[in-house]
């Protein structure tokens, strides 16, 4: 095992070169942001009551555009999840009638907020709107029919960029791009939103510096950096974002509702850590993708391979085995190590679900955590890592550990 570990760490050291540079011109980015808008220590204060001029939230706002290359942002503690941003996204910008065209089919939590395949009270389908899903090729996406695809009632067209629970693979910004590009050839008008969970500052740029409408993610992913206790955020143009801020608060308010109830410090800090804490859980999965390939498991993405996001799945091929590396990435994790972590009917899920996440912000999947569903082909999902040498070490020992219960 420890020739496999050192195989698995040079592996890792060699990726880092590559995925230094992009941390470098990301933090840049930022920093630079963060100097244009003149942000300073009294826009850290927490407001209450209805949040009418919050300079703290507003220039948080400001700084979001700015970093995502939009004309406005929505970033707000009151957000609960990325799932949360997301509807609030479709539900400002889709009316009875419209149709929503989906590039793929959507993560679990997301087709119980569109209605797909079942009758949900509140979801998108019983207020009328309609959707379809495009078997997408998402290694090579046919474009000619994605623009075919299109119909005079299609308002938006939706693309995910992480897997979500699937084998298929994460697309990369310039995917994405080429997405955006096909549908805008035929249909300017069509409103591209997407789901950037998990891929924040992965790449160089952002879907929304490349034609996206709308996008959207959550603070307790990547852009949170471990120490956001919470929040999203919806970034695009003006009009769009507006409109998911109705939804938020209240029509004719908007934006303007909204207070600060914790420190807004937490999140300007957060956006300026996160190319160093993405750094750190792209290098800490590469780590996994190699030791688990060179001990017989299939991996996406590979060790060498170009990364579109911090997740990194491995097939497990069992239920003993998936359940064995889930509570092992608890029983290493600085919090909760001593909990066994065992599966449960999680609410929008199909299947009952198994996950780790001994962190420090509850369910923050920007630290290191492991979740996966127990259906064939037992896919188990890891990502984050505040640091690499925790994912190696976590990742290492729960290895160690199944060898010895005879599960290697």
């Amino acid at each position: 095992m420890d020739e496999l570990i050192k195989a698995a760490r040079k592996d890792m050291e060699e990726y880092a070169s590559y995925a230094e540079k992009i941390a470098e011109k990301n933090l840049i980015k930022i920093l630079e942001a963060f100097r244009a808008e003149n942000v300073s220590t009294q826009h850290f204060c927490s407001t209450t009551g209805y949040g009418y001029n919050d300079m703290g939230r507003d220039k948080l706002e400001a700084l979001y555009a700015r970093v995502f290359g939009t004309e406005a942002a929505l970033v707000r503690q009151q957000i609960v999840s990325g799932s949360h941003a997301i509807s609030l996204a479709l539900f400002g910008n889709l009316l009875p009638g419209d149709e929503l065209l989906l590039l793929g089919m959507p993560y679990d939590t997301l087709q119980t907020v569109i209605g797909i395949g079942r009758d949900i009270p509140c979801s998108l389908s019983e207020y009328g709107v309609k959707y379809r899903v495009y078997d997408l090729d998402f290694v090579n996406p046919n474009l000619s029919a994605i623009k075919s695809a299109l119909r005079p009632e299609t308002k938006m067209v939706s693309i995910q960029r992480s897997r979500g629970y699937s084998s298929r693979m994460s697309l990369s910004v310039a995917k994405i791009a080429a997405l955006i590009d096909a549908v805008k050839s035929v249909r300017p008008d069509i409103i591209v939103f997407v789901d950037n969970c998990y891929g924040e500052m992965v790449e160089d740029h952002e879907p929304s510096q490349c034609g996206a409408d709308l996008m959207a993610g959550s603070l307790i992913k990547n852009p949170g950096a471990g120490i956001a206790p919470g929040g999203g955020y919806i970034v695009g143009r003006e009009e769009y974002v507006e409109r998911a801020a109705c939804r938020l608060t209240v029509p004719g308010a908007g934006r303007e509702l909204g207070s600060s109830l914790i420190d807004n410090r937490l999140f300007y800090q957060a956006l300026l850590l996160t190319p160093q804490i993405v750094l750190e859980a792209v290098l800490g999965a590469v780590f996994t993708a190699s030791l688990a390939s060179r001990l017989g498991f299939a991996v996406s993405p590979a060790a060498d391979e170009v990364r579109a996001d911090i997740i990194q799945t491995i097939a497990m091929e069992n239920s003993s085995r998936l359940q064995a590396f889930v509570q092992g990435i608890q029983k290493y994790a600085p919090i909760d190590s001593f909990v066994t972590p065992e599966p449960w009917p999680m609410p929008g899920y199909d299947n009952d679900i198994i996950m780790a996440s001994g962190s420090f912000i509850a369910g923050s999947s920007i630290e290191l955590s492991a979740d996966a569903p127990l259906r064939e082909p037992y896919l188990v999902f890891m990502q984050g890592g505040l640091s690499r040498y925790h994912v190696i070490y976590a990742v290492s020992r729960t290895f160690a550990d199944m060898k010895e219960q005879g599960l290697l």
